[in-house]
């Protein structure tokens, strides 16, 4: 599915075909999605999961963590986690996203809310808050559990939340992160399960699932020239090169759009001011996301009206500097007023004169 301007693709590019039950490809900077397949059926997401977890658990103030046997109960993928070990709380969160530690999971879980029922509810009311209108989560894992789904787009939505919380970036953009362990004292290094941040080009993070039931998972994430690209396939047996597949396919799509020049700079008519014109420019410089090959087709149009009523303040709006492509606006910039401009008082007549001189009598 590709969305107004990107319907076209770029050079003859064609959509590419990928083995998943549910993908999509989103451009994270509006969300658009420019590829999609099955985007909102609802599927087990296994370890993507702990997207949501490791945000949720980095957006708490770090602290000390000293591991319980409740803990680690826990079956599937470890970062190795034993009762009265002692870390951090954002350690946990690195083994998450580099391990994709189920112990860890349910470790900040039990931290932060209690149990990982009440952690669940967590996780919904942030879902709901973002707009994951086909999620629900059970588990902070993401182990198999009956009612536990979430849909293509849904994860494409929570990944580009999660980027932009810089501590998430940071460890889900490392092949390899430590972490520091309290008890006992020492680090530990732990290699990130995603394999496509040393394969492909710009890949800035990502997270890995599987389990039986909802067979391979990923989401991934890259950059480059000012453009990020959020990928996510669901029960796909060739993920890594899908995902490959998509990111290609998505750069080949888009550029960055960005004016040379100066900022518009011009003045408008004013009425009933002490001055007849005031200065007026725009409030930064044009930077978007257009169609591959198409940035000289943009259009600027300046919009201002024909005069300004007077009183005029610095800093007002008065218009504004629309960008648009084949019709669609794409940008919008206000026009800014650059100086104080009062209103004239005008000379009084005979009548308001008289008027005045019986008042004051």
């Amino acid at each position: 599915m590709l969305f107004s301007l990107w319907a076209l693709p770029a050079h003859g590019a064609q959509a590419p075909a990928v083995s998943a039950s549910a993908a999509v490809l989103m451009e994270a900077e509006s969300g658009r999605l420019l590829f999609s397949r099955n985007e909102r059926e609802q599927l087990p997401m296994a370890s993507t999961t702990k997207i949501m977890t490791a945000l949720l658990t980095l957006e708490q103030p770090d602290r000390e963590v000293t591991i319980t046997e409740e803990m680690v109960r826990v079956e599937g993928s470890s970062m190795g986690l034993r009762a009265g070990d002692r870390l951090t709380l954002h350690g946990l969160a690195a083994g998450m996203l580099a391990a994709s530690g189920n112990d860890a999971a349910n470790a900040a879980a039990i931290l932060i809310d209690g149990s990982l029922s009440a952690f669940a509810e967590r996780m919904n009311r942030r879902a709901q808050e973002l707009g994951l209108a086909d999620t629900l989560f059970v588990t902070p894992s993401g182990l198999d559990s009956e009612g536990h789904y979430s849909t293509a787009r849904d994860m494409a939505l929570l990944a580009r939340a999660a980027l932009e919380n810089e501590d998430f970036q940071n460890l889900a953009g490392q092949a390899q992160v430590s972490v520091s362990f309290l008890e006992p004292e020492g680090v530990r290094y732990y290699s990130n399960h995603n394999k496509l941040l040393g394969t492909l080009e710009g890949c800035i993070g990502g997270k890995t699932g599987y389990t039986k039931k909802a067979g391979r998972c990923l989401v991934s994430a890259a950059q480059r020239d000012g453009v990020r690209l959020i990928a996510v396939t669901l029960n796909d047996p060739d993920d890594w090169r899908d995902h490959e597949t998509l990111m290609e396919y998505g750069f080949s799509l888009l550029e960055r759009y960005e004016s040379s020049s100066a900022p518009w700079e011009g003045a408008a008519a004013v009425v009933g001011g002490t001055a007849e014109t005031v200065p007026v420019s725009a409030q930064g410089q044009a930077n978007f996301l257009v169609p591959r090959g198409r940035a000289s087709e943009v259009q600027r149009l300046v919009e201002l009206p024909r005069f300004l009523y007077a009183p005029v303040k610095a800093g007002d709006p008065v218009g504004a500097v629309s960008y648009r492509l084949d019709g669609e606006e794409l940008a919008r910039i206000p026009l800014l007023a650059g100086a104080d401009v009062p209103l004239q008082e005008r000379e009084k007549g005979l009548w308001e004169r008289l008027a005045d001189f019986f008042h004051l009598g």
